[in-house]
């Protein structure tokens, strides 16, 4: 009986720790290495800018889906400028040249993209996502993308008591990893304007492609993605042209009565194929 016992303690035992190494041991082992693989880019975390100044550049002043805004160039190329999705009445992307070799993508997004988008893509419930991402988060597209940004693998709690604590953090770093650019490894930055607010992915003083410009106001988003690969001023873009767009960019009187998704137009004329007026 004393050799059965001792084999039934060792079995239990030998299962207690099984279960350890399931629900603790094993999780905080992923943790770890999840953290030690995780890219770069999900290092970094928003910041001030180091540039506040506005470029003073003759530009041209554009609209697209309910927003107006000033571009510090005046080179439009409008043969190649475009609207997308091509087969659809209800434009919500323009992609915009300019004969230097700059390239802008502005994209309108309608409010929820990410807080309605995110739990059914997980194909989950709003009630799971508020219980996974916390309800701060969920509020607004803008307070996701900043728990978003805001997370740092670095200070994951890798002997979170619940696993449900895990699977959250999990969650956010995988999703950072997917949803951020690779110019955001130059840094994350803090966007404000009067009516706006929200991020910058890229610093200008590495030139790279893809420097993007989330802002958010109650009605929706514009984004802007500035490519620069053929841009033929070999300085680049600089932080005060991008923060030209920023501080311009404004709701337009009659967003509310306008879909986000209405076909882009200039102020100085009113049709939609991308031309802008020279401004002073």
């Amino acid at each position: 009986m004393k050799i059965l016992a001792k084999v039934m303690f060792g079995l239990i035992a030998a299962g207690a720790l099984c279960v350890i190494a399931i629900n603790w041991i094993a999780p905080t082992t992923l943790s770890f290495y999840s953290v030690y693989k995780a890219p770069k880019v999900t290092r970094e975390v928003p910041r001030p800018l180091p540039d506040n100044s506005l470029s003073q550049a003759t530009g041209s002043e554009l609209s697209y889906f309910g927003y107006e805004f000033e571009v510090p160039w005046t080179d439009l190329d409008d043969s190649l400028t475009k609207l997308y999705p091509e087969k659809s009445a209800d434009k919500t992307r323009a992609d915009i040249h300019f004969r230097s070799g700059l390239r802008m993508i502005v994209t309108a997004g309608t409010p929820g993209t990410w807080v309605h988008g995110i739990p059914e893509t997980m194909k989950i419930s709003s009630q799971q996502a508020e219980q996974l991402f916390g309800a701060d988060a969920m509020r607004s597209d803008y307070d996701f993308l900043k728990a978003l940004y805001e997370f740092n693998p670095e200070t994951m709690h890798h002997w979170a008591p619940s696993s449900q604590e895990q699977t959250r953090q999990q969650t956010w770093l995988i999703l950072k990893s997917l949803a951020l650019l690779k110019s955001a490894e130059s840094g994350i930055f803090i966007l404000t304007s009067p009516s706006l607010r929200g991020f910058q992915e890229g610093a200008p003083s590495v030139r790279q492609d893809g420097i993007a410009l989330h802002l958010f106001s109650d009605n929706g988003s514009i984004e802007f993605i500035i490519f620069q690969k053929d841009y033929k001023n070999p300085a680049g873009i600089t932080q005060a042209e991008l923060n030209r767009i920023v501080q311009t960019v404004h709701p337009s009187a009659h967003l509310e009565s306008q879909p986000a998704n209405a076909p882009g137009k200039t102020k100085a004329e009113s049709r939609s194929d991308g031309r802008g007026k020279p401004r002073t």
